[in-house]
């Protein structure tokens, strides 16, 4: 998986391409614990992102429940296979 993060300002997007699982979600999870100081708002761009495991969905929720007490979170640009996960899991 490929991680690419753009911060302006308050505002951190986050690009995913490839598959999030167990392998990779870890990574993920390092990112989202070194880079939400001082963010207000998070967005995850998930257009390259092809999979989507039960251990990506944990980090994702973990980044929700973080910026919930901060300010807010968007996903945006979600493949079918994924927005399926997604809706079937209630996000």
């Amino acid at each position: 998986m490929n991680i690419e993060k753009l911060n302006d300002n308050e505002l951190l997007t986050i690009k995913l391409e490839g598959r999030l699982d167990t392998n990779t979600a870890p990574a993920l999870e390092a990112v989202i614990n070194e880079e939400l100081t001082d963010v207000k708002k998070l967005v995850f761009d998930l257009e390259g992102l092809e999979y989507i495991s039960s251990a990506g969905l944990r980090v994702i929720l973990l980044a929700h429940k973080k910026m919930a007490a901060v300010g807010e979170f968007e996903i945006q640009n979600v493949c079918s296979d994924v927005m399926e996960v997604l809706e079937i899991t209630g996000f």
